[in-house]
């Protein structure tokens, strides 16, 4: 089905919810409480099937037969992930037809047209557009609701009976899931399949490793021109003489990319440990993409860590490439690099992010406006879909991508607040960056867009995974719950019992990174995830930097014995880890298939097979029945409300 205006498509269930105080006490407050949290789900479902992002199964189908409605597999919406093409991940044979559609940004969001005389008379393609409108409404819907007394008492006694229930299912049921584990022939936690689900490209390797390398490079190399600056060629042997500096005598002390009690609280500090011995030369030698050795040296070392990866054969990673929205020629420059160098590796799957920062663009005169940005960051993505034929390396990088994030620090303020009438992105002149949502609400937009077109021409669709909930307000945990897919990070979600059951019953995943956290925001021990996994939110392990916080070759594999250590994790719940890690990732379905079980995508223990994600049956009936009781309490409450209703 076609969707002109999210406005207009509201599904049954959506209208503004009023809560009401009644006299009849607290099974009122009770009934309420249900009421806006299936409304809360309904919303969430509706930007997960516009988008083509993941809507669990399960919760599908309580919101089917809360509207007396039968759930159909055929109504499933997934995303398009395409398994690397047969004739080679950077063949460009066989390209799709152009179609020389027209395009242009309104309102910050880009409408495609079927040609010059649709683009002037403004009747666009038939492709679900969004609406800001809908979309304040939407998040002020959730926004009340999180600050609502009885909606928050009862999210809160919910969330504190699965804690319960978990320990209570641990004390009976310890002992049989791993008498089951042990059963299972061949597979254990070393290799079941387990994806870095949150890592920067920047920041992929441990700093022995970067070490190793600039001193192998220098080594080898110390005469190649591998800089210009203010018109002049530098050598390496140059650079390193300008530094006073030998690569010989340099430790990882002396590199100090490490973050420590430094960096706790201060995004700025952690920033600067990008640059190897605080040299920016060094790091836009060793890790850019777009240098005077048009990104070699960064190539290898990404080449270098993917070795590793195909090596341990049951680790994968999703790294983060950034594009900044400064100019179109981004995608272009990227794309060759990725084509030229030959980065595609089977056990890594790419993500682009795209860093919250127009102010410091603005500042300098980089971009007019906001939309600006909007533009050079979708604009050639649109170009590559519509006319693949003239934009060939970006039609072909494309089939490697399979997510967009947002980052910064999300604990930077912002004076304005986002609703319906804030300023368009053309109008965004001023220095302030935009809020949170803001940057949210339109990247969701042009991926929703974006993601139309290319099912439409059979093409691979994007998931939105931003940063989120690391620090800040917690309405940025509001407005990904409409937006993301996925998100990374989700330390704030213990501030909001509301929020935190929401998450729980839509299953968003969550790619944690404690040790990341640990030397940021906050200390390891009071870190959620332990209370996340135990209460059944989706939570996956992931390393953030290893260049910055691990010490070892297998930095994913740090984390997780780590993690296990501390927090005393039976196998069974490693194992569990790593089953949502795959779940959650960019693989596509055929690799899913593989890893996870023929029947992944069903409900419960069938969907599981243990031969090859070694988590134990009785787990997995535990999770799937729990769940199902806790949508069943709504869905039934709000049918015996309207029972009630009728009688009166």
């Amino acid at each position: 089905m076609q969707l002109h205006h999210m406005v207009s498509h509201r599904p049954r269930g959506l209208q503004p919810t009023v809560i009401q105080r009644g006299p009849s006490g607290e099974t009122r407050d009770y009934e309420q409480a249900a009421k806006t949290l299936l409304t809360a789900l309904f919303i969430r479902e509706k930007y997960s099937r516009l988008a083509y992002h993941c809507f669990p199964r399960t919760t599908a189908k309580f919101l089917r037969s809360a509207n007396n409605e039968k759930w159909s597999e055929e109504e499933e919406v997934l995303p398009e992930i395409c398994p690397v093409p047969s004739e080679g991940p950077y063949s460009m044979e066989d390209l799709p037809q152009n179609l020389n559609y027209s395009l242009r940004m309104k309102d910050g969001i880009i409408y495609v047209y079927d040609n010059e005389d649709a683009l002037k008379q403004d009747q666009p393609r038939s492709l679900p557009y969004p609406d800001l409108e809908t979309f304040a409404i939407d998040m002020s819907h959730v926004l009340a609701m999180i600050a609502d007394g009885p909606t928050k008492t009862y999210c809160h006694r919910r969330l504190n009976f699965l804690m319960s229930k978990f320990h209570l299912h641990e004390m009976l049921n310890e002992m049989a899931e791993l008498k089951e584990l042990k059963s299972v022939p061949h597979r254990d936690f070393y290799n079941v399949r387990k994806v870095d689900t949150h890592i920067h490209a920047a920041a992929c390797m441990n700093q022995k490793h970067l070490l190793k390398f600039i001193k192998d490079t220098y080594k080898t190399e110390a005469d190649r021109v591998v800089l210009e600056k203010g018109g002049k060629k530098f050598t390496l042997k140059q650079v390193f003489d300008n530094l006073k500096m030998d690569p010989y005598d340099l430790t990882v002390d002396s590199l100090d990319v490490h973050a420590g009690r430094q960096t706790f609280h201060r995004f700025d500090k952690f920033n600067s440990k990008y640059n190897p011995v605080g040299a920016s030369e060094l790091r836009e030698i060793y890790i850019k993409s777009d240098n005077y050795i048009n990104g070699e040296y960064f190539a290898r070392l990404i080449k270098e860590v993917a070795h590793d990866l195909e090596e341990s054969k049951y680790q994968h990673a999703e790294p983060r490439l950034s594009i900044y929205g400064r100019a179109t020629e981004e995608w272009d420059n990227l794309s060759k690099w990725f084509i030229k160098q030959k980065l595609h590796s089977p056990n890594m799957r790419w993500i682009i992010q795209v860093p919250r920062i127009y102010d410091i663009f603005r500042s300098k005169k980089i971009v007019p406006n906001f939309a600006k940005i909007l533009e050079n960051i979708f604009l050639p993505l649109f170009q590559a879909t519509i006319n693949p034929q003239k934009h060939k390396e970006t039609h072909v990088f494309l089939k490697h991508v399979t997510g967009f994030d947002s980052v910064d620090d999300e604990s930077k303020h912002s004076d304005h607040i986002f609703t319906y009438k804030s300023p368009k992105p053309e109008e965004w002149t001023m220095e302030e960056n935009p809020p949170y949502t803001y940057y949210l609400f339109h990247m969701y937009a042009n991926i929703m867009v974006l993601n139309n077109l290319r099912k439409e021409r059979g093409l691979n669709t994007f998931q939105f995974r931003p940063h989120c909930g690391e620090a800040g307000s917690i309405t940025h945990l509001v407005s990904a719950f409409l937006t993301a897919d996925n998100i990374s990070h989700g330390l704030n979600l213990k501030k909001s019992p509301v929020l935190q059951y929401l998450y729980y019953l839509t299953q968003v995943p969550i790619a944690m990174s404690p040790l990341s956290n640990n030397s940021l925001f906050l200390e390891y021990s009071k870190n959620p995830l332990r209370e996340f996994l135990q209460k059944g939110l989706c939570v996956s392990l992931s390393t953030d930097d290893p260049l910055q916080f691990h010490y070892t070759k297998e930095a994913l594999m740090e984390e997780y014995a780590i993690a296990a250590q501390l927090w005393k994790l039976s196998t069974c719940d490693v194992c569990e880890i790593a089953r949502n890690s795959v779940l959650q990732s960019g693989l596509s379905h055929q690799e899913k298939k593989h890893f996870l079980g023929e029947n992944y995508l069903q409900d419960g223990p069938e969907g599981n097979d243990i031969r090859r994600t070694n988590v134990a049956q009785i787990r997995m009936a535990y999770r799937h029945e729990t769940l199902c009781n806790e949508l069943s309490f709504l869905v039934d409450a709000v049918k015996s409300e309207a029972v009630a209703e009728k009688a009166s």
